[in-house]
């Protein structure tokens, strides 16, 4: 369970970052408000796994699904680069997560 409520942490850690964009620096009253619930919201659910997960793996996995997410969702939304190098990189990082998770009980 603690996996997928890591997930989830996940999720909301793309939300706010892509959040951020959104309140263009702070001066938008609604994104800026979603944005912090995220925050609130990821970081709760990132302690909560942390019950039963190791600290530097549920961290780098929290980090790795926000940092692809927030990739992925930036070249859908910005028009950013999609090029191959930047998409190898990517995927070394969504390597690194699974096989964090595959060699964590």
């Amino acid at each position: 369970m603690s996996w997928v409520i890591l997930f989830f942490a996940g999720l909301f850690e793309i939300g706010w970052a892509v959040g951020l964009k959104q309140t263009e620096g702070f001066t938008r009253p609604i994104p800026t408000a979603l944005t912090v619930a995220s925050m609130v919201i990821s970081l709760a659910l990132l302690g909560m796994a942390l019950k039963s997960l190791p600290l530097g793996t549920a961290y780098a996995v929290w980090t790795g699904i926000g940092t692809v997410g927030t990739v992925v969702l930036g070249i859908l939304l910005y028009g950013e680069s999609a090029d191959i190098l930047r998409l190898g990189c990517i995927a070394l990082i969504v390597a690194g997560i699974l096989g964090l998770k595959l060699i964590t009980p």
